[in-house]
């Protein structure tokens, strides 16, 4: 079959050359060529075929046979299938029937697994129950170890079963059996964790109206049970429990050994083995006892070495030597013995003063050896949160600075609760001679300061000054509590007097004084120490913040004791309802009355601040209360209208008595002013009235009252009345107050119309 493999070229079946370009065409000749020539091959081709076909007859009969079986057997298969089909279409329940067949074998099927997984379940319960019998029978038998690791063991048992079996330990809708399982093995773990305690408790008793521990590790437990301490031990270590197990022992050792042994300087702490020959669990004895003789902690070797012994005596006879014993015990005891040693010595032990921090070098040695010491026997581990003491002992500058800076504030506290002020100050012929006068150091004066102040201000300096001369931790420390103490005057102070700065009162002026001072003093600290300071203090120490703060204070309280003043004598020219009707007698007295009160206040006021005030304040204070009350008068007498001519006497000799009256305090005025004492002249009133323009007014009102119209023109003017501070309408109401309606009168108002005018 060769010659039917591939495909016929008809070019091949062609012979002309020109034959190979496709594109060309054939021509009549070529295509009768090729005609014959594709006959002849469909010829060769047809001869092959039926040749190859009677050289493999027997193949292609063999295959045309099977080819009919299959046929045939097709046909059956059909016809069956047909029958088949007919006969379920004439029964239609029967396919109802097998699918229902079909389920209950399904339904079976899915019944016994479940029953095969439950019986597995049953019996892992059972078998859990077993074990668990086993246990509890393995306490009571004294077996706690074996015990202790079935509990353990079954512990995970029992949530591995609780989950295979649709449990979620305690879960709603789990069967009732696991619930029943887990309070098995909870009463057991109650029951080995009550018998481990019971026999550590048995093994360690306390003794303290004897200051003994006795300590056995023999066979113990009772009730028919006996275990060894280390067996228990071991046991509490497998459940997990040693901490609550050695909970107990740890509080009582702290209790009545550790306490007593730190706090009592006069024990003495003793060992003593009772069974020599058992070397491996001997039974022991720790006493600790008091002595007769005192011991002083000093370096605290002594201390640290009484310690040692008893956390020996721990390892050796309670933790039985074992590493994991040891470190349990010590962390449940460590925390409150290292606070019990920095109670009770190390925090009594930091110096008093930066010049004895030498010496507690010692004891910072001795107690990073008893630390060492400690680590090398696992009583506490090798991290730094363990070195409590060694944390404490170096930051021993701290703690004295914390200490002093607590004593400091105290102090302060205790001067400033019980706020002082000496009496008056004493005159001497150079002024007021007193400790508590003290020099303003940016102005050129002195003031009157409290006891309080110069007690505070003292314990400042002394701060600041320890601070120079310590590292430059302290010296923070120190920097700081003077702050503070500065800060507790103003805290404390104003609240502590709050009733008398409501009022006109000395010990007001006092505590202006004061802030005065301190805000200067305060101001002055950074110049006088910060070369002084440490380094590292230097840049950071600030003072200048305080002083503005206590300055407006002090402003603030002279602000509101002159206008306490100035309410009180408004109230009291207020009684004189405006000076009118001076000419009848009541009401002279009325006028009369109030200008004694206005007197009476300037006078108590006089008294009460010209030997405290600074002398620029009380000038500056006294100036605004003056001008207050001669502007207030002159203002209401220059009101009035229709003035008969006895009122103007009358009201003229009302001026003339405040002035009399206040000749004191005018000498105490100018003599504050120059510094010595003089006696009113005329040069005098020239400088009071050049210091109090109202002063010079007021005055001159009481010369108007009997100068004659023309003369009043004249000084008008001239310029006099506009230099005393009268304006040209006051003038003219009072021409026309105090003088009936004339020609004169006329003229003379139209002349101090026109020259004002004119001005």
């Amino acid at each position: 079959m060769d010659v039917l493999a591939g495909s016929i070229d008809v070019r091949d079946l062609l012979s002309a050359p020109d034959l190979d370009d496709p594109s060309t065409p054939l021509s009549a000749p070529d295509l009768r060529l090729l005609i014959d020539r594709l006959h002849l091959r469909s010829v060769h081709i047809q001869r092959a075929a039926l040749q190859y076909a009677l050289s493999h007859r027997r193949d292609l009969a063999a295959a045309l046979s099977r080819s009919s079986r299959a046929a045939a057997s097709s046909a059956s298969a059909a016809s069956a299938l047909s029958a088949a089909l007919s006969a379920l279409s004439s029964h239609p329940p029967l396919d109802a029937e097998i699918r229902s067949l079909a389920r209950d074998i399904l339904s079976a099927r899915e019944e016994l697994a479940e029953r095969r997984e439950a019986l597995g379940v049953v019996a892992a319960v059972s078998a859990l129950h077993a074990r668990l019998r086993a246990a509890r029978e393995g306490i009571r038998a004294g077996r706690v170890v074996e015990a202790a690791e079935a509990v353990r063991d079954l512990k995970c048992c029992l949530s591995s079963v609780c989950e295979e079996g649709g449990g979620s330990g305690g879960s709603e809708g789990e069967p009732a059996v696991f619930g029943f399982l887990r309070k098995e093995w909870t009463d057991c773990f109650d029951e080995l964790q009550a018998v481990l305690v019971k026999i550590v408790d048995n093994s360690v008793k306390f003794e303290p109206e004897k200051g003994r521990v006795i300590v056995s590790s023999k066979l113990a437990g009772g009730e028919g049970i006996g275990v060894e301490l280390d067996v228990a031990l071991r046991a509490m270590e497998i459940v997990d429990v040693l901490d609550y197990g050695m909970a107990k022992i740890a509080d009582l050792m702290i209790k009545h050994v550790m306490v007593p042994a730190i706090s009592n300087s006069s024990v003495v702490v003793s060992v003593e083995v009772l069974n020599q020959e058992a070397v491996e669990k001997p039974e022991a004895i720790l006493n600790v006892v008091p002595s007769l003789e005192s011991q002083d902690y000093q370096d605290g070797s002594a201390l640290y070495s009484r310690l040692i012994e008893i956390i020996k005596f721990i390892c050796k006879f309670i933790c039985l030597e074992n590493r994991s014993f040891v470190h349990c015990f010590g962390k449940l005891t460590w925390s409150r013995i290292s606070n019990l040693i920095i109670t009770h010595f190390l925090s009594k032990a930091v110096p008093d003063v930066a010049s004895k921090l030498i010496d507690f070098e010692d004891i910072i040695r001795c107690t990073i050896e008893f630390e060492t010491k400690l680590k090398d026997m696992i009583f506490i581990s090798t991290d730094a949160k363990e070195e409590k003491l060694s944390q404490f002992v170096h930051d021993v500058e701290v703690h004295f600075a914390s200490r002093k800076r607590s004593e400091i504030l105290a102090k302060a506290r205790n001067i400033l609760v019980q706020y002082d002020y000496p009496d008056r100050p004493v005159s001497s012929a150079v002024g007021y001679s007193s400790e508590y006068v003290a020099d303003l150091l940016f102005q050129p004066e002195k003031c009157y300061i409290s006891k309080s102040a110069t007690q505070l201000m003292k314990l400042v300096h002394e701060t600041l000054k320890d601070a120079c001369l310590s590292s430059t931790r302290v010296a923070k420390e120190f920097y700081h509590a003077a702050r503070d103490a500065l800060l507790l005057y103003k805290a404390i102070v104003p609240v502590k007097l709050g009733k008398q700065l409501d009022s006109v009162s000395q010990v007001a002026i006092n505590v202006y004084n004061d802030f005065l001072y301190l805000s200067q003093e305060i101001l002055g600290l950074a110049f006088e120490y910060r070369a002084d300071f440490p380094s590292g203090l230097q840049k950071d120490a600030v003072f200048v913040d305080m002083g503005p703060t206590f300055y407006q204070i002090a402003e603030d309280i002279l602000e509101k004791q002159i206008q306490l003043v100035i309410s009180s004598l408004k109230e009291a020219i207020d009684s004189a309802d405006g000076f009118e009707n001076t000419h009848q007698s009541q009401q002279y007295e009325a006028a009369k009355f109030s200008v004694e009160q206005v007197i009476f206040i300037l006078e108590k006021v006089h008294i009460m601040w010209e030997p405290y005030m600074p002398a620029l304040t009380y000038k500056r204070s006294m100036r605004i209360t003056l001008d207050y009350v001669f502007s207030r008068i002159t203002k209401d007498m220059l009101l009035l209208d229709d003035m008969a001519a006895e009122e103007t006497l009358q009201l003229q000799r009302l001026i003339h008595l405040m002035l009399e009256n206040l000749s004191s305090l005018f000498e105490s005025f100018i003599a504050k002013v120059d510094g010595k004492d003089k006696v009113l002249n005329h040069m005098l009133w020239a400088q009071l009235d050049e210091m109090l323009p109202s002063l010079r007014k007021f005055r001159k009102l009481a010369d108007l009252f009997d100068m004659p119209l023309k003369s009043i023109t004249e000084a008008w003017e001239s310029g006099e009345l506009i230099h005393c501070g009268f304006t040209s309408n006051e003038v003219v109401n009072f021409i026309k107050a105090v003088f009936t309606d004339s020609p004169l009168r006329k003229e003379c108002l139209w002349r101090i119309g026109s020259s004002s005018a004119s001005t």
